[in-house]
């Protein structure tokens, strides 16, 4: 049964900084793009970031890109998302899933964990 497992959101400051990361289990890890995915209340989830099975090729959403990093450690079986610069815009749920392309989206696949909450305050 596979499980993923966010954590390390919390409460800061508008202009600072998070790492996320996400443990998952019960899948081959290595074989998959995995992503990063917010939401908040009363909006579908967004995609965030993507990065290749291998770590060589990194995909981020306009409104992320030059503030956050996203990268992987294979042999541990974890994604992690860098984020610097943080807005009170950025305050959602994050989320790691595997991901797939469809059409010009990003779209994440399988089971969901249950997210790490991030509050940007101004």
């Amino acid at each position: 049964q596979e499980q993923l497992v966010e954590s390390g959101g919390g409460l800061v400051q508008a202009g600072g900084s998070l790492r996320l990361s996400c443990s998952v289990s019960g899948r081959t890890f290595s074989s998959y793009d995995m992503g990063w995915f917010r939401q908040t209340p009363g909006k579908e989830r967004e995609f965030v970031a993507v990065i290749s099975w291998s770590g060589g090729r990194t995909y981020y959403a306009n409104s992320v890109k030059g503030r956050f990093i996203i990268s992987r450690d294979n042999a541990k079986s974890t994604v992690y998302l860098q984020m610097n610069s943080l807005k009170p815009e950025d305050t959602a749920v994050y989320y790691c899933n595997a991901a797939e392309r469809a059409g010009s989206a990003w779209l994440g696949f399988g089971s969901w964990g249950q997210g790490t909450q991030v509050t940007v305050s101004s």
